[in-house]
């Protein structure tokens, strides 16, 4: 007995000896020698160009008939007379009201790069404008603040984009390689007319992209547990989404002779099935190494476990898939949506729907996800209708010479912070696109909160002056080694 708990006890020590040594070797990479770059700009103006572009009222609507025409012409005009250098020293086309221009780099050999953003913004919540500080397409700037609908997203990139080729032509410039800028007018309902005819049109000019930058992530600051730093989330995917119906069948009748089950209750437990059984996940691949990446910055507790993943991996999944955020990254997602029943309150249906929302995450496709909620849910009075989808895209390569450049501009601009490759759980317009690219990245160079994450399609969408000038900067020199070569 002595001999065993001497030997559990030895067992013991030599686990906590293992964990220790894996947890102090998990450590950020030696520093990067990135030098500084110090870029001067004129912020004020800078921030008065963004709040004017905020005044544009260029709404996409689901309806096509609500659009204002006027305004996204008037868009259009403006960007044109406020960049005369970009206007004259590049060749511009128009496809539809989207916008796309050419840098022609001095060595034709060499494949193009894309950078794009969009500037059509989701409508303001009705009834929601009097919780706006500042009214919502007001452009206001207030306190170093800049508010408005398109502050974030995404007309902080678009005009980004083309202050930092200004600045550059400014500078003179020459580009080697190829560029090209596109700014997308309907990416806020699926780009049809915008990204996929800009992506149809470079295929039509035999057009093959070495790398394309869209919105996407942002450097985040205090949105990651435990890591003080910065960090900068370049997302190489960007999940796919599937829209299905779970419909329930029943024979109906009137409220005051209920049977013991109905299409109501019958759809009821199919919704708890779902919500109990998500699709499966777990911490691989492209999360695995995100999750790698950042957690070496982390404290000393939670570097224990992942470093130690071999020991900790059931406790880690299980933290990760309860917090929404982090469950995303992992798995393919599960959303009811949309209900419906009966049309009188003291009618039984006899057909009652929920509308379900998936995002596919790279490692499913619409099939897989479909198959797995028709096994787990189907029956005699439960049927499973697809709706609409499309599989999440291909992963780029996060070891390629366009990610090495967006992170090295990260850093001349932000100092030594973690870059880490990450996967974008809603959808861009790179889903168009990426097609014409051999890796697509997704990145916004600007700082995010916690405070400004509900503008997004919410309310008080704003940047500071200071946060926006950081982004053209980012641009700039993403822009300048991005063409060098």
């Amino acid at each position: 007995m002595k001999r065993l708990l001497i030997a559990g006890i030895g067992a013991i020590a030599l686990l906590l000896i293992v964990v220790v040594v894996r947890t102090l070797m998990h450590q950020p990479p030696t520093a990067v020698n990135t030098a500084g770059v110090e870029i001067e700009l004129n912020e004020s103006a800078l921030a008065e160009r963004l709040s004017q572009s905020i005044q544009f009222q260029t709404v996409s609507y689901q309806s096509p008939e609500l659009k204002d025409q006027s305004q996204f012409s008037g868009f259009i005009d403006w960007v044109h007379t406020s960049y005369p250098s970009v206007q004259e020293s590049l060749e511009y086309i128009q496809l539809n009201d989207s916008m796309l221009y050419r840098w022609p780099g001095s060595d034709p050999s060499l494949q193009p790069i894309l950078v794009t953003g969009h500037y059509d913004v989701v409508p303001v919540i009705p009834g929601s404008e009097s919780q706006w500080q500042q009214p919502p397409f007001s452009g206001a700037i207030v306190d170093g603040t800049i508010w408005g609908r398109g502050a974030l997203d995404d007309k902080s990139g678009v005009l980004g984009i083309l202050e930092a080729v200004t600045y550059l032509l400014e500078a003179g410039h020459q580009p080697v390689r190829t560029l090209y800028l596109s700014f997308g007018h309907d990416e806020e309902i699926g780009g049809p007319e915008g990204a996929a005819a800009v992506a149809a049109y470079l295929k039509d000019q035999g057009v093959q992209l070495a790398w394309s930058l869209d919105e996407g992530s942002f450097i985040f600051d205090g949105l990651i547990a435990g890591v003080d730093s910065l960090v900068a989330a370049i997302n190489v995917a960007e999940k796919g989404t599937l829209t299905l119906d779970i419909v329930a069948a029943a024979e109906g009748g009137h409220s005051s002779m209920p049977p013991q089950t109905s299409a109501i209750t019958d759809l009821a437990r199919a919704i708890t099935l779902l919500e109990e059984n998500p699709v499966p996940g777990g911490l691989e691949g492209l999360a695995a190494d995100m999750f790698d990446k950042i957690s070496r910055h982390m404290p000393f507790v939670p570097r224990v476990f992942f470093a130690n993943q071999w020991l900790f991996a059931g406790l880690i999944d299980d933290q990760l898939s309860a917090a929404p955020s982090t469950n995303a990254m992992l798995r393919t997602t599960t959303a009811p949506t949309m209900l419906s029943g009966s049309v009188k309150t003291n009618v039984l249906p006899i057909e009652a729907v929920a509308t379900v929302n998936f995002r596919i995450h790279p490692r499913d496709s619409m099939d897989s996800v479909e198959n797995y909620v028709t096994d787990l849910v189907a029956s005699d009075s439960i049927s499973v209708q697809r709706r609409s989808g499309a599989n999440a895209s291909s992963v780029s390569d996060w070891k390629a010479p366009g990610f090495a450049i967006i992170a090295q501009s990260m850093r001349e601009i932000h100092g030594d912070i973690p870059v880490a490759p990450g996967l974008m759980i809603a959808a861009s317009d790179s889903r168009h696109y990426g097609q014409m690219a051999d890796n697509a990245y997704r990145f916004n160079p600007l700082r995010l909160t916690p405070e400004l994450l509900t503008g997004f399609h919410g309310t008080n969408e704003k940047i500071s002056v200071a946060d926006y000038a950081q982004g053209v900067r980012g641009y700039i020199r993403i822009i300048a080694q991005g063409t060098a070569k």
